[in-house]
């Protein structure tokens, strides 16, 4: 077994995982996560919630075992460093359950990085330059990739012993055609400031891929579906023989799909027109597309659907309307692109726990022949088809575990040599 320590962090939150993987194991699934940390409101109220996965077996499905436990406590964690120190210090305390792991055990470290460009197309092992390159990209993502370079600072600190790896979120999308990949702008200037769509989500997307060819007997080159990545931000992505083809997020994470707060995809003219007609510079035009659109800006109450699908009011029902809508248009463009779809996986927290998307996205695949079964639908536990037997189009609900993808393919990265 394999183990090793897996950090996700967001803009003002953090997740880890320590997680044991087989050398030999073909998905992530089959790993398993021996405990889990989130640190959420760092910087204003942190706290620090933790699950102790006490089951010895290896599950199927990223869901934790009936035997978790999970205990809450404040943390002083005033920035993302401080974070990723509290979490280190719970994990290797007295009151830890795996502090006879941390460090001794473990093998290596993987970090989530949103954006690595063109460049980076696998894991990575971390050294100055891979540092200097993230850096870099700061603009393209500037929450994100400044997050995980906090989490490599103070790795350097408190770690400098374990290998480090990088996982890029962009990474699987390496594969684009360049009819996909290339905006409709001149080419010499997209080429100089290196302005294309890079696609994100690729840690979510090709954990899908790999875990619906495992389970129906393929190899992943053997397939072409279509997965959705739907959580607070979103994203689709056309697969081909296992290759991504088409991702509806571009250059950065505020294009495609309508989000919890990002507005997607939208006519561009519209940004200079709201900065003159609202006084504004266009950074803070960016801001209100970034945090006060969507799924938030429409209903004008939350930006989470498991709140809006229990109010009746109009705002609310148009936003739930609007967000299937772009869902089901995103799917049907990329069954026209791929021609050939084996399979619609729809995953994310959205996608795994909410029937009446799963309902409304199906609906409009019946002409390509899917045939919902509404028990399985309204039912699902874990990984589930959720199409009738007879449907020439599968639908499937996904769950979906980023950080035992992350492990699984750092893993892969570790064992081929990347270790010094």
């Amino acid at each position: 077994m394999i183990t090793s320590l897996v950090f996700n962090p967001g803009s003002n939150s953090l997740k880890i995982a320590l997680v044991e993987c087989k050398k030999d194991q073909r998905v992530a699934s089959l790993g398993r996560k021996i405990i889990t940390i989130s640190i959420d409101d760092i910087g204003k109220e942190p706290r620090m919630t933790v699950t102790d996965n006490k089951e010895e077996d290896i599950k199927k499905t990223p869901h934790e075992s009936s035997s978790s436990s999970t205990t809450k406590k404040k943390v002083e964690a005033s920035d993302m460093k401080q974070a990723v120190r509290a979490s280190l210090d719970y994990l290797r305390g007295g009151d830890s359950p795996v502090s006879d792991i941390i460090p001794s055990r473990l093998s290596f470290i993987g970090v989530r990085v949103v954006h690595g460009g063109s460049k980076y197309i696998e894991p990575t092992r971390v050294d100055d330059q891979v540092y200097r390159d993230i850096q870099d990209l700061e603009d393209l993502a500037p929450l994100h990739n400044r997050s995980s370079l906090s989490v490599f600072d103070a790795l350097k600190t408190d770690m400098p012993d374990v290998p480090v790896f990088a996982a890029f979120d962009t990474a699987f999308h390496h594969t684009l055609p360049e009819r996909a990949w290339r905006y409709a702008i001149d080419r010499d200037t997209a080429d100089k400031h290196g302005v294309r769509k890079y696609g994100f989500h690729g840690l979510s997307h090709r954990y899908m891929l790999e875990q619906y060819a495992y389970s129906v007997g393929k190899n992943p080159v053997e397939v072409n579906i279509i997965t959705t990545h739907l959580e607070s931000g979103c994203s689709a992505c056309a697969i081909e023989k296992g290759k991504s083809i088409d991702t509806t997020m571009g250059l950065t994470p505020l294009e495609g799909l309508m989000m919890g707060s990002r507005c997607g995809s939208i006519d561009p003219a519209i940004i200079p027109y709201l900065a003159r007609k609202e006084g504004k510079s266009i950074d803070d035009i960016m801001t209100f597309l970034n945090k006060k659109s969507g799924l938030l800006g429409i209903s004008g109450y939350s930006l989470d659907t498991r709140e809006l699908v229990k109010r009746d009011d109009e705002r609310c029902r148009l936003a739930m309307d609007m967000f299937g809508y772009r869902v089901k248009l995103a799917v049907g463009s990329y069954m026209a692109a791929l021609g050939t779809v084996d399979a619609v996986l729809l995953g994310g927290g959205i996608g795994e726990d909410s029937p009446w998307l799963r309902e409304a996205v199906c609906a409009g695949l019946a002409g390509w022949g899917l045939i919902l079964d509404a028990k399985a639908n309204e039912s699902i536990e874990g990984m589930c088809r959720i199409s009738q037997d007879d449907s020439r189009l599968e639908a499937w609900a996904m769950p979906v575990d980023e950080a035992m993808q992350i492990a699984h393919e750092c893993m892969h990265k570790y064992m081929t040599g990347e270790k010094n």
